[in-house]
């Protein structure tokens, strides 16, 4: 009958291990949970917070998109609303009224190393709107440039003509490269200069 206690002893303490080894088991199983649902629920709360803040970072980016469109829209106008040339002294003839803004514009061929093979200018030439519509106020001189120059020093001329302070107008603009070299253009450019009177 030994064994049979044994086998009893067994039992019994089989019957005390259980309930602990559950106990333990739920003690375990209540910790981890009241661990990690704690970083469950803030890493939801978190991925929430990052989907509402990427909304409000797209909104932000889609105005700061409108502005930056506005704002080349603005100085695209303002480039458009360029001041007319005013020489320093009055009452001159009309030629020497607009020759400071012809010096400019030479002075831009110059820096911009293009050569002139020729220049013709009709002042006041009577197509003109601003010499029919207020010959009083306003004197124009329309030029005929023949010049020489390479692609770069030519999209830099433009370019500087672009940023040019006073009014003027392109009226043509032709180019043809040079037949014994095609770096070299040859380019015949009209434009209009305008000086209030």
């Amino acid at each position: 009958m030994p064994e049979e206690e044994s086998f009893l002893d067994i039992v019994k303490k089989l019957k005390l291990t259980v309930p602990i080894l559950l106990g333990g088991i739920f003690l375990c199983g209540y910790l981890i949970y009241a661990n990690v649902y704690p970083v469950i629920t803030a890493i939801q709360e978190l991925k929430v917070q990052v989907e509402t803040q990427a909304g409000v970072l797209a909104e932000k980016q889609r105005k700061l998109d409108d502005a930056r469109l506005q704002l080349k829209k603005q100085q695209d106008e303002s480039t458009l609303e360029k001041e007319f040339f005013v020489p320093e002294e009055k009452g001159l003839p009309d030629d020497d009224m607009i020759a400071g803004e012809f010096e400019e514009i030479l002075e831009i061929i110059r820096s911009n190393t293009i050569k002139m093979r020729s220049i013709n200018f009709d002042m006041n030439p009577r197509g003109d709107v601003f010499v029919q519509g207020a010959p009083e106020k306003f004197n124009v001189a329309a030029l005929k440039m023949e010049m020489i120059g390479t692609y770069k020093n030519f999209e830099n001329f433009l370019k500087d003509l672009y940023k040019h302070e006073h009014f003027l107008e392109i009226s043509k603009v032709q180019i043809e490269p040079y037949e014994k070299d095609k770096t070299i253009l040859l380019i015949n450019y009209e434009m209009k200069l305008y000086a209030k009177k």
